[in-house]
């Protein structure tokens, strides 16, 4: 899920784009700048109480409405659909308030929306590979842990130039651009994922292959 490389990826890089913001712009010293850190850490809180009060007895009705089949994998994406917005929404609203002469509360708020769509897409997109592969969904899980801990390590090895060289405006709204371009991918696999579901091999929770006769003797 190339989703969430990327999102992972964009929260180490606010590691190196908070310092440039804060520290340099904002000239708060390096306990104050980390302090800036804790919206994100409140939005991730409201994200998982709201998926508790919301969307969790919410799946459960599903389970009821679908038995005793099991619900189908793509009803887990309805949390990104709506996380996707929402998420290259705040990288816009941090990027273009993070001028020194903007108050600090503007760009620091734009850490909740981070946290808060981090956490719900996480779980939409951690759930759905799960019930879509079932019972090879450790493995599933394990590579994408190892490409996800890929994109994590690499992009602060760029954030720091490309919050410098283009400012934090339009490097946030670079970032903002292609959060954009991929919040189309939940929207894509609700309604095209049964298909192609049908058509891995490594999918055991597709539709089984009617037996012939002659298997069936």
């Amino acid at each position: 899920m190339t989703v969430l490389q990327f999102v992972y990826g964009c929260i180490y890089l606010l590691f190196e784009a908070f310092p440039i913001v804060f520290t340099e712009g904002h000239h708060f010293n390096t306990g104050i700048s980390g302090l800036m850190f804790l919206p994100i850490f409140v939005g991730g809180i409201i994200g998982v109480a709201t998926y508790l009060i919301w969307w969790n007895p919410r799946y459960e009705r599903l389970a009821a409405e679908f038995a005793p089949a099991p619900v189908p994998p793509e009803y887990r994406l309805e949390q990104a659909m709506w996380a996707a917005p929402i998420f290259a929404a705040s990288f816009f609203w941090f990027g273009w308030t993070s001028y020194p002469d903007i108050n600090y509360w503007a760009p620091m708020t734009a850490g909740g929306g981070i946290g808060f769509a981090t956490v719900w897409i996480f779980l939409a997109l951690f759930n759905y590979i799960i019930d879509a592969y079932l019972f090879v969904a450790a493995s599933a899980l394990a590579a994408n842990t190892v490409i996800r801990s890929i994109f994590g390590a690499s992009f602060p090895l760029f954030a720091t130039q490309m919050f410098e060289s283009l400012n934090p405006r339009w490097a946030s709204t670079l970032i903002g651009c292609i959060a954009i371009l991929m919040a189309p991918i939940p929207f894509v696999l609700r309604k095209y994922g049964p298909v192609l579901r049908r058509k891995s091999k490594y999918a055991p929770s597709r539709p089984p292959v009617p037996k012939t006769i002659d298997e069936a003797v």
